[in-house]
């Protein structure tokens, strides 16, 4: 199987897949749910990986989606009491929002809060968590973590599922570990430790997560000067050199991501410079900044970085396909076959065939998918935004191992991490970025998990 398959077999226990065999036993009686309203019925309730909301909707509307007869009023929807309702419902949760902010101005992270308060809103027996701190910022993550201890106390059962080793012991009482569709074994969080936890995960040993080669730092590559934009970033000004791994730190909003995707061309800018190889350049859009070199992995695989409706092959090709075209402008086939399983072998992607939908992968298989479509481009300057969110252990290293050699080769990479000991095991030089702005520049050897949160928290080093 190309999954771990934690995610699938939580959509057959709702009702989103059929299982082929074996039996689900709900408070003692064996049930079999059609959908998932027919398990949210009967109590159980799950916050997706993936957003499930509607951009268009506002933060209330998203909440009570299907369940706006509890405030019909003369045939009519009592908007104000629904407010009523969802602003008792955050207080209840010590959550701070706008409710009437629309789904699309939100940034994924508080896409994600308003997903944990949409099912908790049920009040289920069961909630199942997948991945819910990947987008969360340290103080977002502790409210979370505060919910899952409140419900636990108050008799709600949690499936908490996640590939941060550091939450599963901080908040789980128990562990069971799927690899490659196949249930391995579950302990008690007290009777495990972390490296055992680990090797159980990637079914081999894996002893050391961030296999940073030393590499030859060469000339300046890509070169910002004044980067500005109202509101979002301010007197940006770095630069990445030939080998070298910059990492960039600092708090989930602080506008790392928006500093990248204005250098990249994917957001606007008010003013600011952008020099590749000592040369400056006009990047209006990506395609300006491909054709100039530069690839960037987004943070949000579903929404900015697959197309989920096409497969392995079309998601990893999609860059350069102007090269695998002939003289009529048709795409050669075989040509486009070729370049695929070349760069699937080379990263080690799982999948049972090239018209394999890139949605029915893994999240570690997904990334690695990503990042080899961007690698097709040969870009100089390679921006990968939250590399690893979301996958397992072994990805994590399979990743970590290949940035390495990438940089090992003399390409220059921007790496974005809210995981400070990606940042300080991957980096060369580190970046901190607090409200738009760099407040600190360091590197690898003088750099700390204490110097670079105090940084990113503006708080006093005394």
């Amino acid at each position: 199987m190309t999954q771990a398959g934690k995610s699938t077999l939580m959509k057959v226990l709702l009702g989103i897949y059929t299982p082929e065999e074996g039996t689900v036993t709900y408070k003692g009686k064996k049930v079999n749910f059609t959908s998932p309203l027919d398990a949210l019925h009967s109590g159980i309730a799950m916050i997706h990986q993936e957003i499930s909301l509607i951009p268009t909707m506002d933060v209330t509307e998203n909440i009570w989606l299907g369940r706006e007869n509890q405030f019909m009023k003369a045939g009519m929807i009592h908007k104000k009491a629904r407010y009523e309702k969802t602003e008792e419902l955050l207080k209840q949760l010590d959550i701070k929002l706008d409710i009437k902010a629309l789904v699309k101005n939100l940034s994924v992270a508080q896409m994600q809060m308003v997903e944990l308060i949409r099912a908790t809103s049920y009040g289920a027996d069961v909630i199942i968590m997948d991945e819910p701190t990947s987008a969360l910022a340290d103080d977002e993550v502790k409210t979370l973590y505060r919910i899952v201890a409140d419900l636990s106390r108050k008799g709600v059962s949690i499936i908490f599922i996640s590939h941060k080793l550091e939450e599963i012991f901080d908040i789980c009482d128990r562990v069971s570990v799927y690899r490659d569709g196949q249930y391995i074994a579950t302990r008690d969080c007290t009777d495990i430790t972390q490296p055992e936890l680990v090797n159980m995960i990637a079914g081999r040993d894996i002893t050391n997560l961030f296999p940073k080669q030393t590499a030859e730092i060469g000339d300046v590559v890509l070169e910002v000067k004044n980067f500005n934009r109202i509101g979002v970033f301010k007197d940006i000004n770095f630069s990445v050199r030939r080998g070298e791994i910059l990492g960039i730190s600092g708090l989930v909003g602080a506008g790392r991501s928006e500093i990248m995707r204005a250098v990249f061309g994917s957001d606007p800018k008010d003013s600011g410079e952008v020099f590749i190889d000592g040369r400056q350049v006009r990047i209006r859009n990506p395609k300006d900044a491909l054709d100039n070199g530069l690839a960037m992995l987004t943070e949000d695989r579903m929404r900015s970085g697959s197309i989920y409706a096409l497969s392995v092959k079309a998601n990893t090709t999609i860059a350069v396909l102007g090269r695998l075209c002939n003289k009529m402008g048709v795409i050669d086939s075989k040509k486009e076959r070729e370049v695929f399983e070349e760069n699937r072998d080379m990263m080690a992607v799982k999948c049972s065939s090239e018209k394999q939908l890139i949605s029915q992968l893994s999240g570690g298989n997904q990334q690695k998918v990503l990042i080899g479509r961007w690698l097709l481009t040969e870009p100089k300057v390679l921006i990968v935004d939250e590399p690893t969110r979301g996958i397992d252990v072994g990805s994590k290293s399979e990743i970590h191992k290949l940035l390495s050699t990438l940089a090992g080769k003399g390409m220059a990479i921007i790496m974005i991490s809210s995981e400070l000991p990606e940042i300080l095991g991957m980096s060369d030089r580190i970046l901190v970025i607090r409200h738009g702005r760099v407040v600190c520049e360091c590197d690898r050897a003088e750099a700390t998990q204490e110097s670079l949160i105090t940084h990113a928290f503006g708080a006093s080093q005394a």
